[in-house]
């Protein structure tokens, strides 16, 4: 039998708004090769470890409001990522779909699971974990970040910040675990969609 060729499943995309302008381009078979500039530091670094563990090309770029804040620009690059992996998994056939990941980081441990199901949801657990402030900004932002990275993508995603008294070291193990479960639901390892009624939405 032949060996089937794969070709590599990646978009590019622009949005741009009264409050920030995101340019980026995903692919999702990639080498890990990772250029991200958003002008806030703390996204590119998890930006950086969801794309890495996750085994994706991401080159992404935002220019925003941060003299408001950084609501708008982690917000909108979490929505333009994940329509971004939308468009990247097009009808989603043949993948495995599901993925789950737990990544220590010292003392601290998050758990993920994801569904890239066709229908946007995200259950966020021990949030009061986090110090009221990260990075100069309300923790609550990553709540914002991992929400609209879920109605993007339109997938099921629950997170659960497990234990930890440190926060810069929860939110990495939530990425890298969410990098580890995003790489194992866009593995191409079926011929069909995975659902009984034959399609996901």
């Amino acid at each position: 039998m032949p060996e089937q060729i794969l070709t590599p499943r990646q978009t590019t995309l622009s949005r741009t708004t009264t409050e920030t302008a995101v340019t980026l381009s995903l692919c999702l078979d990639g080498t890990q090769d990772i250029k991200i500039d958003t002008g806030y530091g703390m996204l590119d670094h998890m930006l950086t470890l969801l794309a890495f563990w996750a085994g994706f090309d991401l080159s992404l770029q935002c220019k925003g409001d941060l003299h408001v804040d950084a609501h708008h620009t982690v917000e909108d690059v979490a929505l333009c990522l994940g329509q971004a992996l939308d468009a990247a998994l097009g009808d989603r056939k043949g993948i495995a779909r599901t993925g789950f990941a737990k990544v220590p980081m010292d003392e601290a441990i998050a758990d993920v699971c994801l569904d890239l199901s066709g229908r946007p949801y995200l259950v966020f657990r021990g949030q009061d974990l986090l110090p009221p402030m990260m990075a100069g900004e309300e923790s609550d932002l990553w709540r914002e970040f991992f929400k609209s990275l879920a109605n993007g993508c339109k997938m099921n995603l629950h997170i659960t910040l497990e234990y930890g008294t440190n926060g810069h070291h929860l939110l990495e193990s939530a990425c890298k675990g969410l990098g580890l479960a995003l790489r194992a639901a866009v593995t191409r390892n079926r011929s069909a969609i995975l659902s009984t009624k034959g399609s996901l939405d």
